[in-house]
């Protein structure tokens, strides 16, 4: 963080500190959520970053009259540590002992100030659940209290970015695969068997899959900011007119889909008048939530995230067209990249506008799915790195750099990590580069029940580098969208629990690492796909189709330490990846594609 920032960060805070004053309040919480808890929000929404410099897509910051501090989880704790230094933020490390609670942390601090026992928090961009949860701990910590609606960004953030405006499109049914019609047809069958009226969909993906209509309101998501009431007779979208131009209009009401202003969606749930809904707590603003006052208030998770997350036929196929274009685009960008570099005149943000470029030239392409991760030797240990002008470091012909991308077309998403030898590496990078190879090769191997849960599955990826006493903190595996957010639930791979089954049809990542702290990081990632594998006396089994294409970097690998079955999988996948690019390459790159998946021995 720049001083100009830091000092930015620090009239800040004494500015929201004269509105908590005003408002008798001991302490105020942002949480990095917007009114939708998406993870990657607006500009209007990024009230967390604002108030504290940190830019990461998690984290909570709390204030108080006297000091500051922020939670994140091991994903940031480099990169947050770095942001967060020079300003009066302490760093909390989420999931590490001895880290205190939010509620903990609070009600020491104000129990030390003895002034306001009162706690703010924008009940609009909180959900529910995590409000009466916050309540529940603060009352536990000396009875400190939580107000619910006051948000001071309203008068000291000014300059504010506005909501987006951007045009909605139509999403044909030839990348969808399925009708608006059809999935509200859906929607409205599992209601009825839970009894509910209706319900209200806050999530921003749900709502572009439900109706087929996309968006550019979030940064790499291909969705628009509105919300959705859903019941047995009306469908209703609430999102900013100006963004309807005439053709989705007319598909709105070829749909029976009414139209309100985005603003309006609290005193429609104030009007509510069903005699159930469906709400999510744990996606639900906590404001909207109580808001309707019908008789009864079903709080259960969407059954649309488990519908949106098992692709149809169309999907699949999109997903396996797009992965050959996004291939091709990465076989040319490889195969540059080392000429390019011993030049000596690249960096980690001119490779990110040169892939970036590769892609846009391939069909259907809509931009990038997420901010590209272009991180060379120690900044690979950095799992959510991204290059700035203050960081941007040289490469050189020797050492490894790790580059975590993925691209939005209009037939699918894709999420790919490689990890390439740029020269010399060390002995340790090989033998870390292995290990994470091993994990990779062995989650795609995998034969399992249907009804496993991805935590179920995770272990099989860590377990070679638990032997070596080496594991990662981030999740192994998560979900993606088709042409939507790329990533998905509510299935996850990781060692936290994650009840929700794998399900056929599910796209999932698999995406091992290990990270050195100032030294280096290792990542390999292919996005895949759910299919069927046998059927027997003890029931469904399935497996893994890799979907990406792409080679992986033989170069660093110690090939004594894979096993037969795994070299196996290795010289499979890189014939398929052969098989597959080769017709759409010219010959240059097509021979240096042949070299570079030469059988390994």
């Amino acid at each position: 963080m720049s001083d100009n920032t830091k000092e930015q960060v620090r009239e800040r805070l004494a500015a929201l500190r004269e509105e908590m004053k005003r408002e008798s309040l001991g302490a105020f919480i942002f949480p990095s959520t917007d009114p939708h808890n998406g993870e990657y929000v607006p500009e209007h929404w990024k009230g967390r970053e604002w108030i504290s410099g940190f830019d990461g897509s998690a984290g909570t910051a709390v204030v108080t009259m006297n000091e500051a501090a922020l939670w994140t989880d091991s994903r940031y704790f480099i990169a947050a540590g770095e942001q967060l230094d020079g300003t009066e933020y302490v760093l909390m490390r989420e999931r590490i002992d001895g880290t205190p609670t939010i509620a903990e942390w609070t009600g020491r601090k104000l129990a030390a100030a003895g002034g306001p026992t009162e706690v703010g928090i924008d009940g609009m961009v909180t959900p529910a659940d995590v409000v009466e949860a916050l309540k529940a701990d603060l009352r536990s910590q000396g009875g400190l209290t939580l107000r619910t609606n006051f948000d001071p960004l309203g008068r000291i953030w000014h300059g504010r970015p506005a909501i987006p405006t951007t045009p909605i499109e139509l999403h044909p049914t030839k990348y969808a695969g399925e009708s608006c019609s059809s999935k509200l047809d859906r929607v409205r069958t599992a209601l009825r068997a839970v009894n509910a009226g209706g319900m209200l969909v806050s999530a921003l993906d749900d709502i572009a899959w439900t109706i087929n209509l996309r968006g550019s309101d979030v940064h790499c998501n291909p969705v628009f900011v509105s919300y959705l009431l859903i019941t047995q007779n009306r469908t209703t979208l609430f999102a900013d007119r100006r963004k309807v131009g005439p053709e989705i209009e007319q598909y709105l009401k070829d749909n029976n889909i009414m139209l309100r202003e985005y603003g309006d969606i609290r005193e429609a749930l104030q009007r509510y008048d069903e005699y159930s809904i469906m709400m999510d707590g744990s996606e639900t603003s906590h404001t909207l939530y109580n808001s309707v006052r019908c008789k009864e208030k079903i709080n259960r998770p969407s059954p649309i995230t488990s519908m949106k997350s098992i692709k149809n036929s169309t999907e699949a196929e999109g997903f396996r067209s797009a992965m050959v274009r996004d291939g091709v685009a990465m076989v040319r960008f490889l195969r540059w990249l080392g000429p390019a570099v011993a030049k000596g005149s690249e960096t980690e943000m001119s490779i990110d506008r040169k892939l970036t470029a590769l892609r846009a030239e391939q069909d259907l392409f809509r931009g990038i799915s997420f901010d590209t991760i272009a991180a060379y030797q120690e900044h690979g240990a950095i799992v959510h790195y991204e290059a700035t002008p203050d960081s941007n470091m040289p490469l050189r012909p020797e050492g490894l750099l790790l580059i975590d991308s993925g691209a939005q077309y209009l037939d699918g998403t894709t999420d790919i990590t490689r990890t390439i030898a740029l020269g010399p590496v060390t002995e340790e990078q090989r033998r870390v580069y292995t290990l994470v190879l091993k994990g990779h090769i062995q989650l795609q191997m995998l034969k399992f029940p249907r009804g496993a849960s991805g935590t179920q599955l995770d272990a099989i990826a860590r377990r070679d580098m638990w032997a070596a006493g080496l594991n990662y903190m981030h999740g192994t595996g998560h979900g993606v969208g088709s042409y939507l957010n790329v990533h998905e639930g509510p299935h996850q791979i990781r060692m936290e629990y994650r009840p929700a089954p794998i399900q056929p049809g599910m796209t999932v990542t698999c995406e091992p690492g290990i990270y050195l702290e100032g030294r280096f990081g290792v990542r390999t990632e292919n996005t895949l796909l759910t299919v069927p594998y046998m059927t027997t006396e003890f029931g469904e089994f399935l497996q893994f189709e890799t979907l990406t294409l792409c080679p992986i970097d033989t170069t660093p690998v110690m090939t004594e330490m894979l096993t037969d079955e795994e070299r196996r999988w290795l010289n499979d996948y890189h014939a398929t990846v052969r098989e597959r690019l080769t017709p759409y390459l010219d010959s240059d790159d097509a021979e240096w594609l042949r070299k570079a998946t030469i059988e390994i021995g």
